[in-house]
């Protein structure tokens, strides 16, 4: 049988585009449990144009633990593709062997073990080294980034972003797109956009009166680098009013606008474009629909659903490349551009293993710096943790569960809510909780925890519709995260079933009763994207009910039954 790296490398022969990974180099050092900065930064500098990408930090500044999922269901054509595949599975694809670096920085299995071997990850004063190391190379080289950048941490609320346009200026990127930064409110995006010296791009953000493009947010930039016209297309998330409260960037209208991005490709290459790069925030899935859609991409360099794949996925002659999240990796790539045409690249995903890369103490200087005025809130602890604490998987994490327990006992609630977002970091079982650590998994602009009554039939409807957007066959669709989590309640889900009849079986986890249609339940939650939502903001719920506990201890959640996964 031929194998998954046979089959791409035929697949690139036959379009005369050729490519490599840098994985396996770093696969086997990896398993040598041997790594230095040099030999993890060690790439064989290619053709003449350089990309480097960096997506979905989640204004995590700092070293952080970070598990990869375990979890991750694809649907339609996409099930059993990557980024589809997990764990051991994951780690017999890519040729990773267990124990090594490589099963640390991309697979679950074995975590907190790993984890204490091999330290924390990210930390943008790492990732700036890396950077720096790739432009003493390549000098001209194209640092890209894939937005969710200014969201996510406490500093980064207590400043309205601030503390990351601070940092991200002093890496000097070329251009970025974006998602949640539209959460600080469309005056305070426009006010920081205003001032930023590089291309704040998205070619499918559009004035929402007249449904023209937005003048702020070009579709595009022209770069010359290496000798080569190279245009970068933004693509910012599609499904803004959807996914997060419209009200608070009511100027604003998104979609995918495909039809508009192969406008913008044939006018690119009408100017004189040899190189077409998409900036996309669409999600893994979205890209590979728009890349089959849309002719004349060289490279989607894709963000939003926070996959780290160690090789590019090739769609027609469009090579697809992930690059994690939180400050985690950082993707290399370099570029074969003659004739107008791209004829080859080499790609290498790097881990930013905190313990193994140098911080730039310039970067490392503004950090600090912008951090220094929260220091003592930052760091108070809260409590402790007797349990792995991780977000991620498709329908539960544990700092998931433990924010519901907080919703059902502050709130004196019979069901909990809470949103199936992916970012936030992990910590250990034995570590210290502090108030920063609350603060990664639910700083947010909108984090009003309410109470509110629900029949059993609207509880269901709310759940279909939230399954819809994770597991309807067509990417295209797939408008939000991944489950909605719960509290106090179980289900069955069917995800091969259509939309209205994917969840059965609802049972009140107290009483053990189904839930009735009829009855009326004290519901819990927070991240409602209503406007005027009233209640104590989530993470002072999270904070008083981690002081009353003092260790927390999260019990394994087995209240969803997935069928057809």
């Amino acid at each position: 049988m031929i194998s998954r790296r046979d089959f791409l490398q035929t697949s690139m022969a036959t379009t005369a585009l050729l490519g490599a990974s840098g994985f396996g180099q770093w696969g086997r050092l990896a398993a040598q449990q041997a790594l230095t900065q040099d030999q993890l930064l060690q790439f064989d500098t290619f053709g003449n144009v350089s990309l480097i990408h960096i997506t979905d930090i989640h204004a995590q500044l700092k070293p952080i633990y970070f598990r990869e999922p375990s979890v991750n269901i694809g649907v339609g054509s996409n099930r059993g593709a990557v980024p589809h595949i997990t764990g051991a599975d994951f780690r017999r694809m890519y040729g990773v062997q267990d124990g090594s670096y490589a099963h640390y920085a991309l697979s679950s299995g074995d975590f907190e073990a790993l984890a204490k071997t091999y330290g924390r990850v990210g930390g943008l004063d790492r990732v700036a080294t890396v950077i720096n190391q790739i432009r003493s190379e390549r000098p001209d080289a194209l640092l890209l980034d894939g937005g969710d950048t200014w969201h996510g941490s406490y500093t980064c609320y207590q400043t309205q972003g601030q503390d990351m346009v601070d940092v991200m200026n002093a890496l000097r990127p070329d251009a970025m797109t974006f998602h949640w930064e539209f959460t600080l409110g469309s005056e305070r995006v426009n006010e920081i956009v205003e001032g930023l010296p590089f291309a704040a791009l998205g070619q499918n953000i559009f004035d929402a009166e007249w449904d023209e493009p937005s003048e702020l947010f070009p579709p595009y930039q022209f770069f010359e680098r290496g000798g080569v016209k190279v245009a970068v297309i933004g693509q910012a998330f599609p499904y803004m009013p959807i996914a997060n409260p419209g009200w608070m960037f009511p100027e604003y209208a998104f979609g995918i606008r495909d039809e508009n991005m192969q406008k913008m490709v044939d006018e690119v290459r009408a100017q004189g474009a040899e190189l077409v790069v998409c900036l996309s925030h669409n999600g893994f899935d979205v890209d590979k629909k728009m890349a089959s859609l849309v002719s004349g991409i060289d490279v989607i360099l894709s963000g939003h659903t926070h996959d780290a794949l160690p090789e590019p996925v090739l769609v027609g002659d469009t090579i697809i490349v992930a690059s994690g999240s939180n400050g985690k990796f950082v993707s290399r790539v370099d570029l074969d551009v003659r004739d107008g045409r791209m004829m080859g690249f080499r790609h290498k995903l790097i881990p930013i293993l905190s313990d193994v890369i140098t911080p730039d103490a310039e970067v490392a200087a503004v950090i600090d710096s912008v951090r220094a005025p929260f220091e003592d809130q930052l760091s108070e602890v809260i409590g402790q943790t007797g349990s792995l604490l991780y977000r991620r998987g498709n329908f539960n994490g544990t700092w998931d569960d433990l924010i519901c327990d907080a919703l059902l006992s502050e709130r004196e609630a019979d069901i909990a809510l809470s949103p199936g977002v992916r970012w936030g970091p992990s910590l250990l079982p034995g570590q210290d909780i502090t108030r920063e650590d609350i603060w990664n998994v639910t700083s947010m602009t909108y984090g009003a925890a309410y109470r509110t009554e629900m029949t059993g039939e609207f509880l269901h409807i709310v759940l279909e519709d939230v399954a819809d957007n994770l597991f309807n066959p067509d990417p295209y669709y797939q408008q939000g995260g991944d489950m909605v989590r719960t509290g106090g309640i179980g289900y069955r889900i069917d995800i091969t079933k259509p939309q209205g009849s994917r969840i059965t079986d609802l049972t009140l986890l107290k009483t053990g009763e189904a839930i009735d249609a009829s009855k009326t339940y004290q519901v819990a939650g927070w991240a409602s994207v209503n406007e005027g939502t009233e209640g104590p903001q989530i993470w002072d719920v999270v904070e008083s009910h981690i002081r009353k506990q003092g260790t927390v201890t999260v019990s394994p959640n087995n209240s969803v039954e997935v069928i057809g996964a």
